[in-house]
């Protein structure tokens, strides 16, 4: 897999590169509220720029539905970027049309340009090769024949689309410094890390990560099970969980699970149970056994911290992907912290699989430097561990 480096010896002063960020941060209106992504993405920008490169970024931010809409364009992000880099970040007001051809063509050595909201372009996800196609050429040609692709948005290799996979098929294509460091971090984990090797799953739904959990059981010391992917587990072993979140067509699936790995499985025994579902919510620390009919837990309770961190502080190696509890609430992020600073208390190489919990570490102040890795792409590093080939990384590669 070429990369970064291999380009910037090649050179780049005077030439156009393409480079697929992620940039798809948390908006309340036009405030980012976590930037962790955007200052994730500066390295390899200011490498290329230092060397003279004329930079082209493309992104997404949320979901939108194949066309324009203003609350998803990525001016926040353009602004943000330019105050992080010290410099004016010219924003094309579209993708591959005549804004963008315009700003490029302005674009000096050195200089940094974004274009619009990649999905604002139905084929960008297109599932049709022909449609992802036709884009990736429009955007080879917008940066000309001269340039280069570097692929630097973990959080997207996982998905086969257009600024992702089909463009590194038309330009030179290198692996840019995040993605590099990325895979290497998920090979540690998946070639033969320290022993124990403890796995902390949060998160809403089983049915999200039940791939991963039947991947990671065989070779994993110890599986923590937090958030509200808990309550399935709770209620495969007959407990009453009230009006917590519960997923009754993966019962019989979790209850496999209990069956074959109970060893290995960690439940909570102990929740943070509430009235309701809000952030004033009156609320109570029950046994896991013993929920209320009509309340929900939303957090581990104090007992299920100590069990997990106990377990955390004596780890080799960790990965945690979920929070423990809806900790976006003041009164139900003791769970999650809990976790948290057990991991960093240890001595573990530890990572963080993107996401909620990336945010949660900033949101919950955490220090980032206490973790051996903070991965950008929750999804990506999930279906790494599980697995499965990333279109992304596989077109990299090689694969043509």
């Amino acid at each position: 897999m070429k990369n970064l480096d291999d380009l910037l010896s090649e050179g780049v002063r005077g030439r156009r590169v393409l480079v697929r960020a992620d940039l798809n941060v948390p908006l309340d209106g036009e405030k980012i509220t976590d930037d962790g992504r955007v200052r994730a993405s500066l390295p390899t920008i200011r490498k290329l720029t230092g060397a003279g490169a004329q930079v082209v970024l493309t992104a997404h931010l949320g979901r939108p539905k194949g066309e324009p809409d203003p609350k998803f364009s990525l001016a926040p992000v353009a602004r943000r970027l330019g105050e992080l880099l010290g410099a004016d970040v010219a924003l094309a007001g579209d993708l591959v049309g005549d804004s963008a051809k315009s700003v490029v063509a302005g674009l000096t050595d050195g200089s940094v340009a974004l274009l619009e909201n990649v999905r604002f372009d139905a084929r960008e996800t297109s599932k049709d090769d022909a449609e992802r196609g036709a884009l990736a050429d429009e955007l080879a040609a917008l940066v000309g024949p001269d340039a280069a692709f570097v692929s630097d948005g973990f959080g997207v290799v996982h998905r086969k689309q257009a600024s992702v996979y089909d463009v590194a098929k038309r330009l030179p294509a290198y692996a840019g410094g995040l993605v590099l460091a990325e895979v290497e971090v998920l090979r540690t984990l998946t070639g033969d890390p320290k022993h124990p090797y403890v796995v902390v799953l949060g998160g809403s739904k089983v049915s999200d990560k039940l791939g991963v959990i039947k991947a990671l059981l065989p070779k994993v010391d110890k599986l923590l099970i937090g958030g509200g992917m808990a309550y399935t587990f709770l209620a495969a072993q007959g407990h009453n969980v009230g009006n917590s979140l519960l997923q009754e067509d993966q019962i019989s699936s979790t209850e496999q699970l209990l069956a074959e790995h109970g060893d290995k499985l960690v439940l909570p025994v102990d929740v943070v149970a509430a009235d309701r579902f809000a952030a004033d919510a009156e609320k109570q620390v029950v046994a896991a056994d013993a929920i209320p009919a009509d309340w929900m837990g939303l957090d581990i309770g104090p007992r299920s911290v100590e069990l997990f961190a106990g377990i955390l502080r004596e780890a080799g190696t960790v990965f945690w992907n979920g929070p423990a509890g809806v900790f976006e609430f003041p009164a139900f992020a003791d769970g999650t912290h809990g976790v948290a600073q057990a991991i960093v208390d240890s001595d573990s190489f530890s990572v963080v699989g993107g996401g909620d919990s990336a945010a949660a570490v900033r949101t919950l102040g955490l220090p980032e430097d206490g973790f051996s890795h903070i991965s950008t792409g929750g999804g990506a590093s999930l279906e790494f561990l599980e697995g499965k080939d990333l279109p992304g990384v596989a077109v990299l590669e090689g694969e043509r």
